[in-house]
């Protein structure tokens, strides 16, 4: 593994290159150098190394016999002792490379790198050329092209032009770059708890509701290198780093960086009732960062996963299955195939690239999940359906927060898939989020959701980022769009505390509101909820408490194509409308143990979808609510196959690697469901699932269904 991964890296380096050293890192100390000034010390520390190579190499015969000419390609360390080591060698005979570690394994201990004056290790790479050369040798060699070069303006006619020669890739100790990129943080409210306290003090100026957060934003208030350094465990060997601490791997420059690693999902567990002897997840990804320049940095993640898990769970991906024959939508991932019978095969991938060209913009292109809210769910906008394209612009100047979404979506049902191609929809979404003092903040949220209905494409209506979407839905066309509407608030009572609410109008009579009819055009969500951080003086423990309440038909549409929803899964709560939910959380993390701890009490109220009763009660989002409405007035939650539902889930491990976010972990499930009426679909069950596992948390997975 080792090797192949080593691999990777030397792909990058195709000339001789050593770390260039700022004044808190230097270079190791040859006995010879010990007088060297450290703007000298890089030259004169690869003029020994290639003195030593050069007087210690031995050809072997078969490289002799053959009058071979090339390179040997070197990747060592240079660790906290000053020992030499061989991490990777590529040449074209294993001769080569036995007598390269030879070389290197002979090389007396020197003074070892040093950072902030304390003894550190470092990775240079090294290209032995055969024939050998001394350094002089070189360096003779080097000043006759440059006098020739300067002397014959004629030489670049006959001779190879040296640019490409002198590119040297100046590769230096990696020092966690990400945390001042401009790159996002991966998306999970157990990894964001640990910045959240410090994002809301009372008197900052940020804005916590457009999520996900970049990293250049929380360092505004948050030292990831300081936490990051907290819980760094001591390792000198190679193996320890890579597995406790560091990206698999990492390579810095004076103007980029990347870091790759792979990412896992192994999870085993055991549900009841079931009817699978065991519930797993198998996911194998790889993950790649990096950063060009100050303003342009990227991620992707691709994964590759197969599982099976509780009872309920799959009833509910088959529920949401695809036109086209495979069996299900694992919810927050996507579309999922056949595996071994009755399990299943579902592949994801996830993308983003931001390019931040001033301190008020930043653009991102990407395809994965958002946010807006600051809650465990969002109405407006949640991150509970699988990845879609989007585009993003964020603007931020004084005491706003401007945020401007535009998406791709899918609606996957058999009613508008043609010729086994999956209609597409599109939603775009403006989120103006207001600082209007130190403690409160006001935002302002509207979205509209079209299809390519006459071959429409992108409306262009929609695009201007500062319109109003309600305006040009009716001037574009009688039912060109979905528009929905929503407010957001966040109250700082003081530093531990914050209180956040939500709203959102899907449709709204003011004569039906007032005439207190309880009519079903009234189409509103809300939530309010509230956080208390370091709670009761204890640091580090998290408490939250939310209230989520969205009335029947809430999400849907008279067009079904045009709801608020993709690959049949809901874009604002996950639990689609026609329900209320309370739910607490508790958090708490010391070093790298974390434990948390969620109770979800609710009612929703179900369709029967029996042969005596196919009204609509207003909770699939996929129906026309013009289509057999169960009531005109009198509309209440839980309406329709009322619904009691309970979950709680216990989770509790330890964090391995914090580059990776990959953690050990346990997880109890208990969920207990009681319809009014038990249907074939809809029925009373009460379910228990625990599992352990080993999971990169780099992304939300609800499974509070």
């Amino acid at each position: 593994m080792k090797k192949y991964l080593l691999l990777i890296i030397v792909f990058f380096f195709v000339q001789n290159s050593f770390s260039q050293v700022s004044n808190q890192e230097k270079f190791p100390v040859f006995p010879a150098c010990e007088n060297t000034m450290n703007q000298e010390l890089e030259t004169c520390f690869n003029n020994q190394l290639q003195d030593f190579v050069y007087n210690n190499f031995q050809l072997p015969e078969v490289v002799k016999q053959d009058n071979f000419k090339g390179k040997i390609i070197t990747l060592f360390e240079v660790d906290s002792t000053g020992t030499f080591k061989v991490l990777y060698a590529d040449a074209m005979y294993s001769e080569l490379i036995t007598e390269t570690k030879r070389v290197f394994s002979a090389f007396p201990k020197i003074t070892p790198p040093t950072y902030n004056g304390k003894p550190t290790y470092a990775k240079y790479t090294f290209t032995i050329a055969i024939p050998l050369q001394s350094a002089a040798e070189i360096a003779a060699e080097k000043l006759l092209l440059e006098n020739k070069i300067a002397n014959s303006p004629s030489v670049l006619a006959n001779k190879e032009n040296p640019e490409f020669e002198s590119v040297k890739l100046n590769y230096k100790e990696f020092k966690n770059p990400q945390f001042k990129s401009h790159l996002n943080i991966p998306f999970s409210h157990n990894l964001y708890t640990n910045f959240d306290g410090e994002m809301n003090q009372v008197g900052t100026n940020n804005h916590t509701a457009s999520k996900p957060y970049t990293y250049s934003e929380v360092a505004k208030y948050h030292n990831f290198d300081a936490a990051y350094d907290a819980i760094k465990i001591k390792k000198e060997g190679w193996w320890g780093r890579k597995l406790f601490n560091e990206n698999l791997v990492a390579i810095q420059g004076e103007d980029y960086w990347f870091a790759l690693n792979p990412i896992f999902d192994l999870r085993m567990g055991k549900s009841n009732p079931s009817t699978e002897d065991y519930t797993y997840v198998n996911t194998r990804g790889l993950q790649i960062q990096g950063g060009l320049g100050e303003q342009l940095d990227f991620t992707t993640t691709i994964y590759e996963s197969q599982g099976v898990f509780a009872d309920y769970y799959n009833r509910y991906a088959n529920s949401i299955q695809p036109s086209g024959g495979n069996p299900a939508i694992i919810p927050g991932i996507g579309i999922a195939k056949d595996f071994k019978t009755t399990k299943y095969d579902f592949p994801s991938a996830d993308a983003n690239i931001t390019y931040t060209p001033s301190k008020h913009l930043n653009l991102q292109l990407g395809y994965s999940r958002n946010f807006i809210g600051d809650g465990y769910r969002s109405l407006l906008e949640g991150d509970g359906a699988s990845p879609y394209p989007f585009v993003k612009i964020n603007t931020t100047f004084w005491k706003i927060k401007y945020t401007n979404t535009y998406m791709w979506l899918k609606d996957v049902r058999k009613d508008v898939t043609l010729d086994r191609t999956y209609a597409t929809k599109y939603m775009a979404n403006h989120y103006l989020s207001w600082n209007a003092s130190k403690r409160l903040n006001i935002g302002f949220f509207e979205s509209v959701i079209w299809t390519n209905d006459n071959n429409r494409g992108f409306d262009l209506n929609f695009v201007n980022p500062i319109i109003f979407y309600r305006s040009v839905e009716f001037s574009s066309s009688a039912r060109s769009g979905n528009a929905v509407l929503g407010i957001t608030s966040k109250y700082k009572w003081n530093n531990n505390i914050n209180l956040y609410g939500q709203f959102l109008l899907d449709e709204f009579s003011l004569g039906d509101m007032k005439s207190g009819e309880k009519s079903w055009k009234n189409k509103y969500g809300y939530q309010l909820g509230a956080k208390y951080f370091n709670a009761f003086g204890m640091k580090n423990l998290y408490l939250q408490a939310e209230y989520n309440h969205v009335r029947p038909y809430v999400y849907g549409h008279s067009n079904a194509i045009t709801n608020y929803g993709h690959n049949n899964q809901s874009m604002g709560h996950n639990w689609g409308s026609n329900f209320k939910e309370l739910t607490g959380i508790a958090r708490f993390h010391k070093n790298r143990l974390f434990a948390d701890a969620k109770i979800s009490m609710g009612v929703r109220g179900f369709d029967f979808d029996t042969a005596t009763d196919a009204k609509n009660y207003g909770s699939n989002i996929y129906k026309d609510y013009d289509d057999s409405r169960a009531y005109e007035k009198g509309v209440a939650i839980g309406q329709g196959n009322k619904t009691n539902v309970f979950i709680a889930d216990i989770q509790a491990g330890y964090l391995l690697n914090p580059s990776t976010n990959l953690k050990l972990f346990g997880n109890l499930i208990y969920r207990d469901f009681s319809p009014q009426e038990n249907t074939t679909a809809i029925f009373k069950e009460s379910t228990t699932w625990f599992s352990i596992g080993l999971r990169a948390d780099v992304f939300n997975w609800y499974l509070d269904y």
